[in-house]
């Protein structure tokens, strides 16, 4: 019987993407050989698909594709990191993304639309990627953003290859001017975007119930000075000019020239481009956002599969 080293289960991983306790397991069954061992995941993985789905995943990719007028981004996630770097996840990622541009940029219309790449509907793509992979995975979230005239500009942060990484950014700029122009710019505000998260493009499409909360903190706040009402009254007003000031993206200091806001940058390109621009959306996916993720120790995991 041959042993089974954390090597050894450390190269199937590496091969196969499967987990490391599914790799022990396939090496176990074929006596250490690592070929064999990858044909017992690919039998053995389908009837395990379902099981897997009920993992945290919170991990995975960003995709960004862009066609014409149109682009959309989309998240997928995975369990682990190292799935992230598997060649057949990053193309199912952009391969997705692709898909979504033929939608209506919903999750549930990417999920039903076809996967050219089998014949079969992204969600069962999906599925079967878990079970060739060997971790739980889902298309979490999506934006799309659309213009009739103009761009809609793309940028992909911490990327790990073309169109795929951990943040990406849509800001759609709609206007009649030069296209390499508003291209340019409209990278530039997308790079904004990434590195600030406004909350909505313009101070009074700032969700409102996000406002009173600020507003009932700044009331407290300011009531906590003993000065009267109408002082208060005027303390919360500026409190929340500045609020807005904050988290509104055209009255942002621009992170490219912090001498300019957002919105005079945008003038400024208006001359170059030799019309008018208006932003009219934005997207920005960050990976894993909102989800709750489960600690690991992956030395220690290590050092378990070596014992077993």
């Amino acid at each position: 019987m041959t042993t089974i080293t954390a090597e050894m289960v450390k190269t199937l991983r590496e091969k196969s993407g499967a987990g490391m306790m599914d790799c022990k397991k396939a090496l176990s069954e074929t006596n250490g050989d690592i070929e064999a061992a990858i044909d017992w995941l690919r039998a053995k993985g389908i009837a395990k698909a379902d099981k897997k789905s009920g993992r945290t995943a919170a991990e995975g990719l960003i995709g960004i594709a862009s066609m014409g007028h149109k682009a959309v981004v989309v998240e997928i996630n995975s369990e682990t990191d190292f799935v992230a770097r598997n060649d057949a996840f990053q193309d199912l990622v952009r391969g997705v993304a692709q898909v979504a541009l033929s939608t209506d940029g919903s999750v549930d219309a990417i999920s039903a639309a076809a996967y050219p790449a089998t014949g079969k509907s992204v969600s069962d793509s999906i599925k079967d990627a878990i079970a060739t992979i060997g971790e739980n995975m889902t298309l979490r979230r999506a934006a799309m953003l659309e213009v009739e005239h103009g761009v809609v500009a793309t940028y992909v942060h911490n990327a790990a290859g073309d169109g795929i990484g951990k943040l990406g950014v849509l800001v759609a700029l709609k206007s009649v001017g030069d296209k390499a122009v508003l291209t340019s710019i409209g990278r530039q505000v997308a790079m904004h975007i990434a590195a600030t998260n406004p909350l909505a493009v313009r101070a009074e499409e700032v969700d409102p119930a996000v406002a009173e909360r600020e507003r009932a903190v700044f009331i407290e706040q300011s009531r906590a000075s003993g000065k009267p009402d109408n002082i208060i009254e005027k303390m919360v007003d500026g409190r929340m000019r500045k609020f807005f000031e904050e988290v509104a993206l055209l009255s942002q200091s621009f992170v490219i020239n912090p001498d300019l806001t957002v919105a005079a940058a945008i003038k400024e390109a208006e001359k170059e481009a030799g019309a008018a621009i208006e932003v009219v959306g934005m997207a920005r996916l960050l990976l894993g956002e909102g989800v709750e993720k489960e600690e690991t120790d992956f030395a220690a995991e290590v050092a378990a599969v070596a014992k077993k």
